[in-house]
């Protein structure tokens, strides 16, 4: 039994050896020293200093010796990553270049540099940014936006919080990319982008997607919320805190762990009645579904699958175009009674 019980833990360490080994040899890829010679440099050392532990475990008389120094090289590691800060000041792209503020006067939320570009295309715009209050007692609902480009597994989902005057502001977690700099799901694991909460004008956020995205083009659904109108009030005023935050304590955006739908979950704490962590705010494109299925879609006695349909608002937005009226217009068909009115259970 001691025998079979020390197999098992060299076998556990080993495979915690090699896991971090290549972790460390990913982290220093991504997110390493702008040298080449460094950054490779180092990757060699960390899997070198890996192979050497891995073969000590074999030979009692260098097992403490490779094992040893394996983890004082990863403690290093350990140590430069976590000297990597986020920053505010970079070559932004000029779509993410300007970070939202927001003050709160009892019931009026004053936001600033909301974000209202004028698409020619894609990568052609011209930049526009406003400034609006908002009086929190006439918040009529909350909409879920979900957006798919490949498949139906993945989707960017963001709120939009719906106004009694006919005003929506919109509020999307994305990456805050560099100048040049493209957006690569497994660099996003190492530290490579900072978060940034993209606060726009539907016509901005929604349009961009459904009127000028083609390569590849992208479906746009909208869902109206379900729930008490206390926690819609709430909720919008945690997404303000956020916002305000990151203009003084920027955060790394993770794949995984900070995302679109991980960073929405994390805002709905705020209200005792959020839902529970499963894995369909990790796989995204199934959200929609789960907030379906919880009761938290306002749904006018349509199945799923008859909802989405409903939900879906590119012909409209197309047909919108850049129209004052583009938040009403995409959302003629689609029930918008006011947040409370079919309540989560």
């Amino acid at each position: 039994m001691k025998s079979i019980a020390r197999i098992i833990g060299w076998s556990v360490l080993a495979v915690f050896v090699a896991g971090s080994a290549i972790w460390a040899v990913l982290a220093l890829l991504y997110a390493g020293p702008a040298s080449q010679f460094l950054r490779y440099g180092s990757m060699l050392v960390v899997a070198f200093a890996c192979i050497a532990a891995l073969t000590g475990l074999a030979r009692r008389r260098w097992r403490g010796i490779g094992i040893g120094a394996y983890l004082i090289l990863f403690t290093v590691v350990l140590f430069w990553w976590g000297s990597i800060e986020p920053l505010n000041a970079r070559d932004w792209q000029t779509d993410v270049a300007v970070l939202a503020s927001a003050s709160v006067d009892g019931d009026i939320v004053t936001v600033r540099n909301i974000r209202n570009f004028d698409y020619h295309s894609e990568t052609d715009y011209t930049p526009s940014y406003y400034d609006r209050s908002f009086d929190l007692r006439e918040l009529q609902g909350v909409d879920v936006v979900a957006v798919y480009w490949m498949g139906p597994l993945i989707a960017h989902v963001f709120l939009s919080f719906s106004f009694n005057n006919g005003e929506h502001l919109a509020f999307s977690i994305e990456t805050r990319k560099e100048r040049g700099e493209g957006y690569s799901p497994i660099e996003g694991f190492f530290r490579r982008y900072e978060l940034y909460y993209v606060v726009a004008d539907e016509r901005d956020v929604i349009r961009l997607r459904t009127n000028f995205r083609r390569n590849p083009p992208e479906d746009v659904y909208v869902y109206r919320a379900a729930g008490a109108i206390e926690d819609g009030r709430r909720l919008f005023l945690e997404y303000i805190n956020q916002i305000n935050a990151l203009n003084t304590s920027p955060e790394f955006y993770n794949t995984l762990t900070t995302n679109c739908t991980t960073t929405i979950w994390m805002n709905t704490r705020v209200n005792a009645q959020h839902l529970p962590l499963d894995w369909k705010v990790l796989v995204s494109g199934y959200l929609p579904q789960f907030l379906y299925e919880q009761g938290r879609l306002q749904t006018g006695g349509l199945s799923f699958s008859e909802l989405q349909q409903q939900a879906h608002v590119n012909t409209r937005a197309l047909n919108a175009d850049d129209a004052v009226d583009f938040s009403n217009r995409i959302r003629a068909p689609i029930a918008v009674s006011k947040y409370g009115a079919e309540a989560a259970p």
